[in-house]
């Protein structure tokens, strides 16, 4: 392919895509959750999950830019001409900003860097779609278009046992916080313009997983649709509620099913569901991309 695709582990594609795909994945760091190490490598759901648990401190931090150069180098050294490197939002990490550093020092011509304004399939949907315009010959500039273009289009909501692990890492203020307080309340949130911002708030766990359908739905329209459910520690619940998406929304190809890891999971808890909604689905994907 004459560009190579490079995201972060917080993509969380379901296992196989990346290599299906050819998506090299620089992951995040991990601190707390028994050694620690790299999200997805070193540390899974499963680690995390028991962690948590045990009322561990987890925290995360971004790839350094000598990490994402070198994956930028791997692939220039290889097939590709350029690279697009795709990642999840600047306003919920520094991922982005090492990205754009890392791109600077490897070659700012050939390596361009994406702000996918979200996370998890968020973020995964706009590099599969960019990875299918590049497999399909894309040039540079399509498949930064594709990428940008899918990242803009995609909405993502999810429900939360509690807002404590988000208030704890500092990715929604402690007013905030004060949503998900009240016995037995479920807070839906959503993801707009890289930010996670709450909702509304329902009483029970089946309410928020109807919510989530409601809101999936709405975001759907009419036309076809790419979904996914991200869950950590609920694999019944994120099962149920693929199957209720499916039944919902006919028109999608089928819901893709993912656990988030570490990083994610760490400011989300056990329990988090999570639907990630792409209206138009991935467009094109196989075949090169409409710039018009």
């Amino acid at each position: 392919m004459p560009v190579a695709v490079v995201t972060d582990s917080t993509a969380y594609l379901p296992e196989g895509f990346a290599q299906r795909y050819s998506v090299r994945v620089v992951p995040l760091h991990v601190s707390g959750a028994g050694h620690g190490g790299l999200d997805g490598v070193d540390v899974g759901p499963g680690e995390l999950a028991r962690a948590l648990a045990e009322h561990q401190h987890v925290t995360t931090s971004r790839p350094t830019p000598a990490e994402l150069a070198l994956a930028y180098r791997s692939a220039l050294a290889g097939s590709a001409d350029a690279v697009v490197s795709v990642h999840l939002s600047r306003e919920l990490s520094g991922t982005w900003e090492a990205a754009r550093l890392a791109a600077e020092e490897v070659d700012p011509d050939r390596v361009r860097v994406v702000d996918s304004r979200s996370a998890g399939m968020g973020l995964g949907f706009a590099v599969l779609r960019a990875a299918a315009v590049a497999a399909a010959g894309g040039q540079l500039g399509e498949v930064l278009t594709a990428a940008a273009d899918a990242a803009a289009r995609t909405r993502t909501f999810f429900c939360l046992e509690t807002l404590e692990h988000l208030r704890r890492g500092g990715r929604i203020g402690a007013a905030a916080a004060l949503l998900g307080t009240a016995l037995a309340v479920r807070p839906v949130l959503h993801v707009d313009n890289g930010r996670i911002l709450p909702l509304e708030k329902v009483r029970t766990t089946g309410r928020a997983m109807s919510r989530l359908v409601e809101l999936a739905a709405a975001a759907a329209g009419t036309g076809q649709v790419a979904l996914a459910v991200h869950h950590l520690a609920a694999p019944h619940r994120a099962a149920e509620l693929a199957t209720r998406l499916d039944e919902r929304l006919p028109q999608s190809a089928g819901c893709l099913i993912s656990e988030v890891g570490a990083v994610i999971g760490a400011h989300t808890g056990p329990g988090v569901l999570g639907v990630v909604v792409l209206p138009g689905g991935l467009a094109g994907e196989g075949g090169r991309p409409d710039t018009g």
